[in-house]
């Protein structure tokens, strides 16, 4: 939010930040302004996510966890998931055979 902040000040409108997500009920959470008796414990200053969502600041997607990029930064990898991902980031690797 601050980059997009930034760059409105410098008069560049940016298109909302996608934000994906593996998990289907906090998707719900912050795409839903009804509080149900579940969720009554969450601290109001978690609920900012709410106010970027209805701006049309973020747009928050599902996508399945095993098909997430950011699992390669936030989870231990095997070998073979660990390529895959990291032919997604759009850098060339010199040990990459298969760029050759």
């Amino acid at each position: 939010m601050w980059i997009q902040s930034l760059f409105q000040e410098l008069g560049y409108n940016l298109v909302p930040t996608p934000i994906c997500g593996d998990n289907q009920g906090s998707i719900f959470i912050g795409s839903n302004p009804v509080q149900e008796w579940q969720t009554k414990h969450i601290d109001i200053q978690y609920h900012y996510i709410r106010e970027c969502i209805k701006d049309g600041k973020v747009s928050v997607y599902f996508i399945p966890g095993n098909e997430n990029l950011a699992n390669m930064f936030t989870k231990n990898l095997g070998a073979i998931d660990f390529l895959h991902f990291r032919k997604h980031l759009g850098i060339k690797f010199l040990d990459d055979k298969s760029s050759a």
